[in-house]
């Protein structure tokens, strides 16, 4: 960092959340990108939207206390990061996992403001969650733990005010528990989103991280001259995103020759099948049954080395921090040519500068990932006007919206001069315009 402000307000961030290494890696890809802003602008500076940037507006946090199938009380931290209300009511997934802390979901919340924000839609930015760790609980623990997590949670938030969605161990089947416990409370099924159709949910609403995904991907493709047609690609994650990622890539003419889970890696030349996928994530089974299923694939334990794998384009849809530096080497050496952010902050930003270094095309995922919310607002707009929506006018919404995002950044990346670099092009333009809107307050 050149800038002396941008400098200082980092400095003064370190110093203030002091082993915090997600949330300041977080601040810092921002900051960074925003000097070129700053120097062009010295009013930004004595505005102080830079600083109300880098704090939450507010951080809730709770004890869940419920009992397992032994009868045997347990205790969970649960959280919610109220990160940024400019542009709207606070909008952001719920976590369940071990990882799960106050800076990791203030990094999330960050990135979830600038990705609401490049949507053009009514969202603030916020993000929830609890180190509760659903991998090995019964049924009826993942019911009792849903029930007391909203318990805890349901004063915070409403339709109006702040709507959560799933992320991370939290699907329909968690939302759903959750809903359930909310609606005792108050009659207002457009609290939450990623509902079951049932519930209120949108149709495509499941889809729409992954298809949204390569939709950005595809504009990208097409403005340098190239597709996803007959590429191999790499996707990490077979999990909502991934498998629906698959799918659409594989529509769009490529042939994803490989996936993964937490517990290994699979590839096949011939192209990983959606439905094989589909059908493991809903027996709650591991990719290790895959080969059973297509003789042709080959399981390798460990999901790292799924990156090694020489192709043309990776979609990383698992979990944060999957690409390091190290890995990132890999992937340049094996001559990959485009990496698409699918999960929230998969590469580190140090993977991220050796990419744009090495001229490969990479969508950020504050952009590239954005489908979610966005179907996730369509579900609020369905909720509010009474109004189900086909999956058609879904799919169609949701491709409109994430070319536009292709091209509100690309043409600020061409602006700032810095044509490839879209990332600098996602934080500047998401920027401008909570700083348009906070003049205005």
């Amino acid at each position: 960092m050149e800038n002396k402000y941008i400098k200082k307000t980092y400095e003064d961030l370190c110093q203030k959340h002091d082993g915090e290494v997600e949330f300041l890696n977080a601040a810092k890809e921002v900051l960074s990108t925003l000097e070129i802003v700053v120097d062009k602008n010295p009013e930004i500076e004595k505005s102080g939207i830079i600083e109300k940037l880098m704090e939450p507006e507010d951080i809730v946090s709770f004890d869940v206390e419920w009992t397992d199938d032994k009868g045997e009380n347990q205790v969970n931290k649960g959280y919610r990061v109220k990160y940024n209300s400019l542009m709207g009511p606070y909008k952001g997934g719920l976590r369940f996992n071990p990882l799960v802390s106050v800076s990791l979901l203030k990094s999330l919340a960050l990135e979830q403001t600038f990705k609401n924000t490049l949507t053009g839609l009514p969202m603030g930015g916020g993000k929830g969650g609890s180190d509760f760790n659903p991998v090995g609980k019964s049924e009826h623990e993942i019911e009792v733990f849903c029930h007391a997590f909203m318990e805890k949670l349901y004063p915070y938030i409403g339709a109006f005010k702040d709507v959560p969605a799933g992320d991370l161990g939290v699907g329909a089947r968690e939302i759903t528990y959750m809903l359930d416990e909310y609606t005792k409370y108050k009659d207002d099924i457009g609290a939450i989103t990623g509902k079951p159709l049932e519930k209120g949910g949108l149709l495509g609403r499941t889809e729409a991280t992954g298809f949204g995904l390569c939709y950005f991907a595809e504009e990208m493709f097409k403005d340098h001259g190239t597709s996803f047609k007959g590429k191999r690609v790499i996707v990490s994650g077979s999990g909502n995103v991934g498998s629906h990622a698959t799918k659409k890539a594989t529509e769009l003419g490529a042939i994803v020759i490989g996936t993964s889970d937490y517990t290994g890696y699979v590839v096949d030349e011939n192209g990983i099948d959606f439905e094989v996928l589909k059908l493991i994530g809903a027996k709650r089974q591991t990719l290790e049954e895959y080969p059973k299923l297509v003789p042709t694939a080959k399981y390798y334990k460990g999901p790292t080395g799924l990156f090694s794998v020489p192709c043309d384009y990776i979609l990383p849809c698992a979990t944060q921090n999957e690409i390091n530096l190290e890995t990132a080497k890999i992937i340049v050496a094996n001559g990959v040519k485009a990496v698409c952010e699918g999960a929230n902050l998969p590469c580190t930003l140090d993977a991220i500068e050796y990419f744009l270094k090495n001229g490969l095309m990479f969508t950020p995922a504050k952009a590239s990932n954005a489908g979610g919310v966005s179907a996730s607002y369509f579900e609020m707009c369905q909720n509010r006007d009474n109004v189900n929506w086909s999956f058609e006018k879904t799919d169609s919404e949701l491709k409109k919206t994430m070319v536009g995002i292709y091209h509100h950044i690309a043409d600020t990346a061409k602006e700032y001069c810095e044509p490839n670099n879209l990332l600098l092009g996602a934080n500047v333009w998401a920027f401008n315009e909570l700083y348009k809107t906070y003049l205005k307050h």
